[in-house]
C-alpha cells in the first residue's frame, strides 16, 4: 500500500465529482463560533457544498479568525446573509432544496435511515441553542446523528461534517440504481 501521488489523487477526485449529481446546501441558523465556521468551511468546499445561507448573525466566512481553520477554502464557495432563519429556509426552498434539519427532537429520524437523496438544505442550528421550535416547523423534516457514548453532542462543525457525509453516501448510492 502506498499514499497516492497529486496525479492518482486528482484522478480520484475527478471519478467522485463524475458520480455526483445531487446539490447540497447548508443553512447556518447562527453558528457564530469562527473556528466552527471555518471548520463548517473547509468540510463544506471538500463535499462541494453548494451555497451556505446564514442565517440569525452566524458568522461569516470572511471573518478573520475563520481562516485558521478554513485555510482559505472559502473562495470555493457562494454564502448569502439572511437576518431570518425563516427567510433563508424561503431562500433555500426557492433555490429548488427540500430542508432538513439536523437536530435531535421528539420526531427526528437517524441520519442512516432518513430519504437524503436528492437536493438538500441541511439546517445546522447553533452551538449552544441548536434551532428553535419555529425555525423545526419550517423545515421538511429533522434528523440526527446517532451517539453511544456518555457525551450528548458533538460539536456543531464535526456533526455537519459527519451529515454531510451521510447526505452524500445516500446522494451516491441511489445514482447507482
Amino acid at each position: 500500500m502506498k499514499q497516492l501521488r497529486s496525479v492518482d489523487l486528482k484522478r480520484l477526485h475527478r471519478s467522485w465529482q463524475r458520480r455526483t449529481e445531487q446539490r447540497v446546501a447548508l443553512l447556518l441558523d447562527g453558528v457564530q463560533d469562527p473556528f466552527n465556521i471555518g471548520g463548517i468551511v473547509r468540510t463544506s468546499a471538500s463535499m462541494r457544498v453548494e451555497h451556505l445561507y446564514l442565517c440569525a448573525h452566524a458568522t461569516t466566512p470572511t471573518h478573520p479568525k475563520v481562516g485558521k481553520t478554513s485555510k482559505g477554502t472559502e473562495r470555493y464557495l457562494e454564502w448569502s446573509e439572511h437576518e431570518r432563519t425563516v427567510d433563508g429556509i424561503a431562500a433555500a426552498r426557492a433555490d429548488g432544496f427540500r430542508v432538513v434539519a439536523l437536530e435531535l427532537t421528539d420526531t427526528s429520524t437517524p441520519m442512516f435511515d432518513a430519504d437524503l437523496a436528492g437536493d438538500i438544505c441541511l439546517v445546522i442550528g447553533n452551538e449552544s441553542n441548536g434551532a428553535s421550535e419555529a425555525v423545526l416547523d419550517a423545515c421538511d423534516a429533522a434528523v440526527y446523528v446517532p451517539q453511544l457514548g456518555r457525551v450528548g453532542s458533538l460539536n456543531v462543525a464535526t456533526a455537519t461534517a459527519v451529515a454531510l457525509y451521510e447526505v452524500r453516501r445516500q446522494g451516491w448510492a441511489s445514482s447507482k440504481e
